[in-house]
């Protein structure tokens, strides 16, 4: 019987929310899995996946960033931007890609060159893992 609340929760909609055995996290200091009964912590998120592993199987969601909070009702992801893997698309990725590498092309500053580079690479991540 699956043990840990867990809700993943982007900008757009609530991704997750249900009882699971445990879930890994691509945490910012490296990865982690969150079992029942953890610690309390509160800890950033860097790109990756989410993994759940819960009675229907293994399953994995795709975050670009942001925090987790585990305490006594379970885990919290707050998600800069959450997609589960059945939800990628090849061709989107690839015109995005396209329409990122011509941001940093024009990029006239060092800031903005910085932050379109993070962008190709977080959307050439994501075209990976299609």
């Amino acid at each position: 019987m699956a043990g840990l609340h867990f809700e993943l929760v982007s900008p757009a909609k609530l991704v997750f929310s249900g009882d699971v055995d445990s879930v890994q996290l691509p945490g910012s200091e490296g990865e982690m899995t969150i079992l029942p009964q953890h610690a309390p912590l509160i800890t950033t998120l860097r790109p990756g996946f989410v993994v759940v592993a819960g009675s229907q199987g293994p399953q994995k969601i795709f975050v670009r960033g942001g925090f987790a909070e585990v305490n006594p009702k379970g885990l919290t992801v707050l998600a800069e931007r959450a997609i589960p893997v059945a939800e990628l698309d090849a061709a989107a990725f690839a015109a995005q890609v396209k329409d990122a590498e011509t941001v940093l092309a024009n990029a006239r500053d060092d800031e903005t060159r910085r932050v379109a580079q993070q962008n190709l690479d977080h959307v050439k991540a994501l075209q990976s893992a299609v």
